[in-house]
Formats: C-alpha cells, sequence, structure tokens
C-alpha cells in the first residue's frame, strides 16, 4: 500500500526553523507543510501592509526558505504554507527570488488569492463603534492548493487557508480521494489537525514537569505522519530528535481548540474525532492512528475579521529589599490618582514576580516578598493617551517611592478579533505560479 509521509514544519509564525531543516534534510519527506498563520497574525498582516511598513507576508519567510529550500529541492519534498498571509504574491515572488539566488533554477512556486473578502464584509461592524474593521479573511480549503499541485509546484504560498487543509490536500491529491468521500476527508483532517501545531504534538507545550515528563525538549523534534491511502497514519519523529510522541500528546492535540470533536467544521468536511483510536506501536515514538471520520461539509465557510481597537500601552517597575511590597503597593495608589481620567474597563495593575531579579533564596513571598515588580496596562484610543500611561509609569523614577528600578514601556496596536460566514460560491479564489530561473 502507498505511503505518504508529511512533515508539519511550523506551528506558528515565530516557530523554531531548525527541525524543520532536520525534517528538510533528513526526513525523506515527499511534503513538508509550515502552518504559521493564526487569527490576529493575518489581521495585523493586513494593517502592517495598509500602513506601508511591511509587504503583507510572514516576517520570518526568507529565513525559512533559504534555510529549507535546498535540501527540499534535492529531496524532491514539496512544500505547502499559509506564511503569504496578507499578501500571498508578494511572498510567492519573494520565494522564486530566493530560489534564484541559491542557483535553485526550474523550482515552480505558485501562489492562491482570494481569501481576502474584506470589500464583501464591509458591512460588518464591532459591537464597539470606535473599533473600525481592517481585515476579513475567509478560510479556504482543499480546491485551490490541489490546482496548485496539478500544474507541479514545488511551493504553495497561500493566505487564509483551514490549518488542516494545508495538510489534507496532498493527501487528497496523492491518493486521488474523491472531493465528497467525507469519512476519508475526515480521517485525513484529523491527522492535519494532529500535525498542524507541529512540537505540541511532540512534547512541546505538552511538557508538565512531574506529571508530562518529556526529554530533550531543547532539541524538540516536529512530526511526521506516514499516511496511507486508506486514511490511517503512523505519527512518528526523526530518531534521535528531542521530545516526545505519545498516546496522551496525540489526545491533548486532536482536542486543541475543538468545541465538538463530534463535528469539526472546516472548509473540506464536517469531521468527526470522537471516535479515533490511537494505539502506540513497539517502536518509540510511533503512534497509530485511525477511527475518525466525516460528513458533508458546511455550506458557509467562516470568515475571520480583525477590528482596530486602539493602542495597548504597557509600564513596569520593579522594587526591591526591605518593604518592596509597601512601595509597590504606594506606586501603585499614586498612579490610581494620576491615571484617574482614564475610564476604560480596559486597565489593570499588577504584581508580578517576587524573585525574578536577586534569586528566590531572599524571597519570602507569603510574608515579605523581597521584590515586587508593578505592572500597569490599558487600552486607549488615542495615541497620545496611550503614551501618557507609559510616561507615567516612567516618572515615578523620581516622582514616587525609593528605589524603583528598571522601567521598561511599551505600546502596540491593538486588534480584536471576531467571525462571521459567507457563501462558499462568493469566493473566487485565483491560482498562479512562476518558475526560478
Amino acid at each position: 500500500m502507498k505511503t505518504l509521509r508529511i512533515g508539519g514544519g511550523a506551528g506558528f509564525s515565530g516557530d523554531r526553523i531548525e527541525p524543520a531543516v532536520d525534517l528538510a534534510r533528513d526526513g525523506d519527506l515527499r511534503y513538508l507543510v509550515f502552518e504559521c498563520l493564526a487569527e490576529r497574525t493575518i489581521a495585523l498582516a493586513q494593517l502592517a501592509k495598509k500602513q506601508g511598513r511591511s509587504a503583507g507576508y510572514d516576517p520570518m519567510l526568507r529565513a525559512r526558505m533559504e534555510a529549507v529550500l535546498p535540501a527540499c529541492k534535492r529531496n524532491g519534498t514539496r512544500i505547502i504554507t499559509n506564511m503569504g498571509a496578507a499578501n500571498p504574491e508578494a511572498a510567492a515572488r519573494e520565494t522564486v527570488s530566493i530560489a534564484s539566488r541559491l542557483g535553485l533554477a526550474g523550482l515552480r512556486v505558485g501562489w492562491i488569492t482570494g481569501d481576502d473578502v474584506l470589500l464583501l464584509m464591509g458591512s460588518i461592524a464591532s459591537a464597539d463603534p470606535r473599533e473600525q474593521l481592517v481585515s476579513a479573511n475567509a478560510y479556504l480549503g482543499i480546491e485551490p492548493i490541489l490546482a496548485c499541485l496539478l500544474e507541479g509546484a514545488d511551493v504553495i504560498l497561500t493566505g487564509r487557508v483551514a490549518d488542516p487543509s494545508l495538510f489534507l490536500a496532498p493527501m487528497v491529491h496523492e491518493f486521488n480521494w474523491r472531493l465528497d468521500d467525507w469519512p476519508l476527508l475526515g480521517k485525513g483532517t484529523a491527522i492535519g489537525h494532529l500535525l498542524e501545531c507541529a512540537g505540541q504534538l511532540t512534547g512541546g507545550y505538552f511538557a508538565d514537569p512531574g506529571l508530562k515528563d518529556v526529554q530533550g525538549l531543547d532539541r524538540l523534534g516536529f512530526p511526521i505522519a506516514e499516511v496511507d491511502e486508506n486514511g490511517d497514519a503512523v505519527l512518528t519523529k526523526l530518531a534521535g530528535s528531542g521530545g516526545a510522541l505519545s498516546i496522551r500528546s496525540c489526545k491533548e492535540q486532536i482536542l486543541y481548540e475543538v468545541q465538538d470533536p463530534s463535528r469539526y467544521l472546516t472548509p473540506d468536511v464536517t469531521a468527526d474525532f470522537s471516535t479515533i483510536q490511537f494505539e502506540e506501536e513497539e517502536q518509540q515514538d510511533r503512534v497509530r492512528v485511525r477511527g475518525a471520520s466525516g460528513t458533508e461539509r458546511p455550506e458557509m465557510l467562516k470568515v475571520s475579521t480583525g477590528f482596530s481597537a486602539g493602542f495597548i500601552a504597557e509600564g513596569q517597575i520593579s522594587y526591591a529589599g526591605p518593604g518592596a511590597l509597601a512601595r509597590a503597593e504606594l506606586a501603585r495608589a499614586i498612579l490610581a490618582k494620576r491615571l484617574g481620567w482614564i475610564k476604560s474597563g480596559d486597565f489593570r495593575m499588577d504584581f508580578i514576580g517576587v524573585d525574578s531579579m536577586h534569586g528566590s533564596a531572599l524571597s519570602d513571598p507569603l510574608q515579605h516578598p523581597y521584590e515586587v515588580r508593578l505592572r500597569v496596562a490599558g487600552r486607549l484610543f488615542a495615541e497620545g493617551d496611550a503614551r501618557r500611561l507609559m510616561h507615567e509609569v516612567e516618572s515615578l523614577y523620581v516622582n514616587g517611592p525609593a528605589g524603583g528600578a528598571g522601567v521598561a514601556t511599551g505600546l502596540r496596536e491593538s486588534i480584536a478579533m471576531d467571525a462571521a460566514f459567507i457563501p462558499r460560491e462568493a469566493i473566487k479564489t485565483r491560482v498562479e505560479l512562476e518558475v526560478a530561473r
């Protein structure tokens, strides 16, 4: 029976690159998938693109492609990724440029557009009238990816595509599954969902010392699925890599971000994870997965909407030594009066940490902590007000209690997220392809 090896190369935009390089070089993969696009990630990318601060694609695109393209081209491994974010075309052209510079002539790079439905969703309003719609991206499914694969693309760049669809598409392509074989598509979606967060399946985020011990997290290996044409798979990782792949890690991941395991809605299928079975094989870090299923896909596509929601301003200051808590409390009282003009509910002041400056030996957190760090944060719609909050924290250096130190302030734009739905026939996708020379 034909077996397809698919690797999970990333679970979020800022994921580590080294495990993906190991997979590209030593994984004997047919496909390497980078899932890098969270809901807020694409909204922030759309905002940065509109403001001219970036081209709109994943900021780590160049580093990832430079790291894995040579090995993938050499080993015949195809890459599928949503690192196109708010601008898949620009991401693809950057990838073509990288391939040309690396001497990888003939590399075929495809890209998919059509998920940006902002013009179709412009009438949607936030519950807060101060928040303005800045992005609306529909969750595409496997069909445009299949079109790219049929065109012979070695690398496929997408925008907003449902995470498991990135993995399901190569299974459908390689095994020639029908697009209405719901049980098979449900099985493939379950495998995709297990792989989509990369290191989470192999012990990252799973680890909890004393309860769930995982060895070698400093060299965590990312997962591989060996999928057969019946939709069953063995999940594993590279021999010698750190982490652990077990029934327990698989159970946690299959339930991750799933509200109803019997009705997991995707653009391709309504997947049923409630009957899934995991079985550990004799060889370490090999878990067989079977038993998932599915029913007909939803009529509507989910849309991730992002609203510009002002600014988040933050300031922190530390107090250490005898009376640290009392001085921090006095600083908080001072700020409560100086920032009394803030009437928004999105404002808070907290004490964090008791041993980050001089170690736990000098701390007694139950009585008199040796150190306390005061954190002040608020969401404000006027940038000037946000900067005023930061300035008041900084002014505590000489306008507050004795011994304040280590002031840090930060300002970032706030994005509020919501979800909507759109008829799938309203989506018009486009597939393009360019060859590196």
